[in-house]
């Protein structure tokens, strides 16, 4: 077990169970989770404690938990909130391991009040040795062993059998009817249900794990409002990978958030959306935009037929429903390619009165008179080598070509979606909820299908590039401790010149420049370096040099540099008056190549970010930008390039020369290994642009700036 997560095994299979607040009450929440608690039919020992009743539901009830014959395992908690610590207080005493409180009146309300009782009950746990869900919580539903600690009437009545699939969720209402209730009524099977309202102590990534080391469990549901701990999340991901084990999220929250005014282009540009985006694909967690895609997804991914690649083949007696499929189809990047010509031979040897053997297979006329044509075309096409995934679509057919579709469905290596949209003629017990229960994957309509085909190949996919990319190694030649001594008393935000003479220690190559403090040293500087050069104010005042004025490019001699020197003052100084100026930076023109920025921000759940988009002036305009969480090897690297709409300019579009683009990946490299090292004083790398040369002639950063905490 990983030692970031506990192990949970109590928790969820408890032999004996405590319920402080219980009540025989069903229109209060100690009484209906009493109810379901017992219904539900947990076969360990159950104690009502309350200390006004003597039996609760036939069960023996306890004034206190000091007065049990037994220590339980597990204790929930439905008290109002001012009574909570005492109860927690109880648990410690007697060393109950975990507990669930059900009770709100805490962080969620937004009150320091609540704030404060909240991180009371996480100090008298954690001191203790308790670990509870909550509070603000639904509890928790297990299937596979029959415990329920919940108040959902999405459980009464006869309880349905145990699948395997696991949710997570921090609302009830969503994990327990839009993604539970819901899947159940599709037909799946759930392993585990959680909602875990605050994650005052015990968080969803926690449950997460438990999940995924559950031989019950096949793929993990989440619906996510916030997360918690990325480097949890991390390993959580790479455990999926390594077991083949997808998790899925809904992760709720898309307005832009961090809309502070951020010092450089990439704080500005970064949106903490973009980012988690990037971050969950980069880890091969798949999100997903509503809580139906979830169990859509599921019942193809819990089938471990990987779809790596988008070639599908689709056949059906109706042929507007193929055309919506196709149109569906393209819009989420499934191709429907010819067939092989043995595939095209064979239909037309099935059924010669086949118009052409076209993929989708229209069966319209063809088909008239034979009672066994869809499931032997589907037969057919299944076999076919370029073909990754099959759709039939079935709309009204009789029981025994539903059944024959759903044979070669669970016979085939390949995964099938089945779109069935109407029943069966001859059987109405046949329903798709119950080829869904047998393990095959159905959907009612064009759209849910092709949506769940979307995820099951990102998810293939993406785990593929995953599991054969090496994992990132530092570069040998990176003196981290130089940067570091270089950094040492350094506060706020660096100049120009210092921010780059840290790139420049991480063995990123930087224009040739010379700082002057007076008209003099710039001419000295000028003649040095060669006309023509840049004249640009150094100030940590002045952030960004052509909003004030502060640069002239261009300067070809020395009369340029003596009037270009005291124009940049002047401007430094109206633009603002204070500003401790260090001097001026006299700079190389680098006026060749392509303008890319790379840069580093901070997000508040998973920490350092690698941003890369096109560079320059326009930068904010056009937002061509890709994101990554450090550190990268080259491979990744690459991958950031491939992704940016401007790529085909950078490899040499329409006869222009390439860009270095090697030369462009290590630089990406070397600034995410920069973000890792320092991440505890620096906020915010701007380097905006840094210039690449085309062929194999690398580049120059010709601007940057580094905000330091």
């Amino acid at each position: 077990m990983n030692p970031l997560f506990p192990d949970l095994n109590q928790f969820f299979l408890p032999k004996r169970i405590a319920f402080i607040g219980a009540t025989e009450d069903l229109s209060k929440f100690g009484g209906r989770c009493m109810r379901l608690l017992i219904d539900f039919g947990f076969s360990g020992e159950i104690y009502p404690v309350n200390p006004k009743r003597d039996s609760i539901f036939g069960h023996r009830c306890y004034p206190s938990l000091a007065d049990l014959p037994q220590r339980p395992d597990h204790v929930g908690i439905v008290l109002p909130s001012m009574g909570v610590i005492g109860a927690i207080e109880e648990c410690v005493s007697i060393g109950v391991p975990f507990a669930t409180l059900f009770s709100a009146g805490f962080s969620e309300m937004g009150t320091e009040e609540g704030r404060l009782l909240q991180g009371r009950a996480v100090s008298i746990a954690r001191s203790g040795g308790l670990r509870f869900m909550g509070p603000n919580c639904n509890g928790m539903i297990n299937f596979v062993d029959g415990v329920a600690l919940t108040s959902t009437a999405a459980i009464k009545g006869q309880r349905r059998p145990a699948g395997d699939l696991g949710i997570v969720s921090q609302s009830g209402g969503a994990g327990q009817i839009s993604v539970m209730w819901r899947a159940q009524q599709a037909g799946l099977g759930i392993s585990y249900q959680v909602s875990c309202g605050n994650d005052a102590d015990l968080d969803l990534l926690d449950y997460i794990a438990y999940m995924l080391e559950s031989e019950a469990t096949q793929v993990v549901m989440v619906v996510a409002e916030r997360i918690p701990d990325s480097k949890k999340l991390r390993a959580l991901a790479n455990r999926s990978m390594e077991l083949d084990k997808p998790i899925l999220m809904v992760k709720a929250g898309r307005t832009l958030a961090g809309s502070r005014m951020a010092a450089s282009h990439t704080g500005s540009l970064t949106g903490s959306e973009s980012v988690c985006d990037a971050a969950l694909r980069q880890m091969g967690i798949v999100r997903v935009e509503d809580t139906n895609e979830l169990y859509d997804a599921a019942m193809l991914l819990r089938r471990k037929k990987h779809l790596y690649g988008n070639r599908a083949a689709s056949t059906s007696i109706s042929g507007g429903n193929l055309v919506l499929a196709a149109d569906l189809g393209a819009l989420m990047g499934i191709d429907f390619p010819p067939y092989s010509d043995n595939t095209q031979k064979e239909l037309k040897a099935f059924l010669p009165g086949l118009s052409g053997a076209n993929n989708p297979t229209d069966l319209t006329s063809a088909a008239i008179g034979r009672q066994d044509s869809l499931q032997e075309v589907v037969k057919i096409i299944s076999q076919d080598p370029s073909i990754d995934i099959v759709i039939p679509i079935i709309t009204l057919s009789q029981a025994s070509e539903i059944r024959g579709v759903a044979a070669i469905s669970a016979e085939s290596s390949k995964p099938f979606a089945i779109l069935w949209t109407g029943c069966a003629i001859d059987d109405p017990t046949l329903t798709h909820d119950k080829l869904v229960a047998q393990g095959h994957a159905v959907y009612r309509d064009s759209l849910q299908c092709m949506k769940a085909v979307r995820v099951a190949m990102r998810y293939s996919q993406r785990r593929q590039l995953i599991m054969a990319r090496p994992q990132p190694k530092r570069p040998a030649d990176i003196p981290v401790q130089d940067a570091r001594k270089f950094l040492r008393g350094c506060l706020g935000t660096l100049s120009e010149s210092e921010s780059k003479k840290l790139l420049k220690i991480y063995g990123i190559p930087i224009t040739n420049e010379i700082l002057a403090k007076n008209s003099n040293e710039a001419l000295v500087a000028a003649k040095k370096i060669g006309y023509p050069v840049a004249l640009k104010i150094q100030s940590p005042a002045i952030l960004h040099k052509s909003d004030a004025g502060a640069i002239k490019l261009g300067v070809i001699d020395e009369q340029g540099v003596k009037d270009g020197y005291q124009a940049v003052i002047s401007a430094a100084i109206d633009w603002k008056a204070d500003a401790h100026i260090e001097g001026i930076l006299v700079q190389e023109m680098v006026e060749d190549g392509f303008e890319v920025l790379i840069g580093v921000s901070v997000d508040p759940t998973f920490g350092p970010v690698i941003t890369v988009g096109l560079g320059g002036i326009y930068v904010e305009i056009i937002r061509d930008l890709t994101f990554r969480i450090p550190p990268l090897g080259l491979l990744e690297s690459h991958e950031m390039l491939n992704e940016l709409r401007a790529y085909p300019i950078l490899s040499g579009a329409r006869g222009e020369a390439p860009a270095d683009i090697e030369f462009l990946a290590r630089c990406i490299e070397r600034v995410s290994w920069l973000a890792v090292d320092l991440q505890d004083c620096m906020i915010e790398l701007d380097i905006n642009p840094i210039r690449v040369f085309s062929g194999q002639l690398g580049g120059k950063v010709v601007d940057a700036l580094v905000v330091l905490k």
